[in-house]
């Protein structure tokens, strides 16, 4: 093919291919994306042969050389190549891509967090061709140096990967290793769901968890022993609330480090303080607290959203419970205002049950302002900002069941 240079008169690199027939490499072919104007390089052939990964600096890139992908069509033909993404690359240099058949993606970077110049890297390749976290394989194989061009087999466990660090034979030494214990870090929630005063194990305990914008992930069920796992990501922050008859909800905030593979979260559960009835309140009966709201806004907090998820699951539990949604504001502002404002606070917090399959029947709300103050924080008394916040609430009343 034609021999391409950029603006510094250096030959850009293009990927070919050929077959392999009677012992000789013959029909060698360019490939349809190569270009005249930027380098491609470091092909990789994912196991099913269907996806091709390769290096480039074409148009599109986010760095200096980014790892991009394109599909073998059945007949051959290619389609159009995608960058990975910010996940994978940086604005630095990513290189040398290498996929295996447990879907992992290994590469080179001297971007993301490493020892020193070019670092070996990992990410799991997900169903929906999403990555993984991205995490450094470590100081068994990275240095100071660069290090790159990393491959495994993943049967045998033994793979290679080359090098400049000191004490080589050359500039760039291929190296040889055994992996004895895995590089890539399953990161892995677990814990057990007992009784607080008595430590028995409550199996059969719902367990779900959420990232920290309260969304939920997964849920899950203790098994006969109390147990239950999630399989998470690294450097992370999660929330894990757990749930079983007759006993309060309880909930955990747990932020995940880059180092801990693995991480214990017990969960105890005490006695619910009552049994339901008309006129009960169900942050007292099931832990729930109240739902709060910042100053003069009447939207959902998303904190706020995960004890809402409470309540559908009581009143999931309850099937003929009806509940009486109750907003409150604090003393800022006219008595008229506030009115009205407790009363868009109510209707919130009873269209977000409603959108999350309560039916509207089962529902009534009602504003009451500043009328019900939780504390002494009226007109003209000087308070903190939380203690005005503890005035803001709205709180859900049995009516019937």
């Amino acid at each position: 093919g034609k021999k391409g240079k950029d603006g510094n008169k250096v030959t850009l690199i293009k990927i070919y291919k050929a077959s392999y027939v009677k012992n000789d490499w013959t029909n060698i072919i360019e490939l349809p994306f190569n270009s005249d104007n930027y380098s491609t390089a470091h092909p990789a052939l994912s196991a099913d042969e269907k996806t091709l990964y390769f290096v480039s600096n074409m148009p599109g890139s986010l760095g200096e050389s980014d790892i991009f992908k394109v599909s073998i069509n059945s007949d051959g033909s290619y389609g159009t190549p995608v960058n990975l993404g910010k996940t994978i690359n940086t604005p630095g240099k990513e290189t040398f891509p290498f996929v295996t058949d447990d879907n992992e993606i290994y590469f080179a970077s001297d971007t993301h967090s490493g020892l020193g110049g070019l670092d070996i890297f990992v990410a799991q390749i997900k169903e929906d061709g999403t990555f993984g976290q991205v995490q450094n394989v470590g100081a068994d194989v990275n240095s100071q140096k660069d290090d790159f061009a990393y491959l495994i087999d993943t049967k045998s466990r033994i793979g290679f990967f080359s090098s400049n660090r000191e004490n080589g034979k050359g500039y760039d030494d291929i190296y040889q290793f055994l992996e004895t214990r895995p590089i890539k870090c399953k990161y892995e929630l677990n814990g057990t769901t007992t009784d607080l005063l008595t430590a028995e194990i409550l199996s059969k305990s719902k367990v779900s968890l959420y990232d920290d914008q309260h969304k939920l992930l997964k849920t899950t069920e203790s098994d006969d022993k109390g147990y239950y796992s999630f399989d998470i990501e690294g450097e992370k922050t999660y929330s894990v609330r757990a749930e079983k008859e007759e006993y309060t909800t309880t909930e955990k905030t747990i932020a995940i480090a880059e180092k801990d593979c693995k991480t214990q979260l017990n969960l105890t559960f005490e006695k619910a303080l009552c049994k339901v009835a008309v006129g009960d309140d169900l942050g007292k009966c099931f832990g729930i607290k109240w739902i709060y709201f910042e100053f003069d806004k009447s939207t959902i907090k998303p904190e706020a959203a995960l004890d809402l998820a409470k309540i559908l699951d009581v009143m999931g539990e309850y099937p003929n419970m009806k509940i009486d949604i109750r907003s409150h504001t604090d003393s800022r502002g006219t008595s008229k205002y506030n009115e009205g404002l407790s009363d868009r606070r109510a209707k919130s917090t009873r269209e977000w049950l409603i959108q999350n399959g309560i039916n509207p029947n089962r529902l009534s709300s009602k504003g009451y302002g500043e009328n019900q103050l939780y504390n002494n924080c009226s007109d003209g008394v000087k308070c903190t900002e939380d203690e005005h916040q503890q005035n803001r609430r709205s709180e859900f009343i049995i009516t019937a069941l």
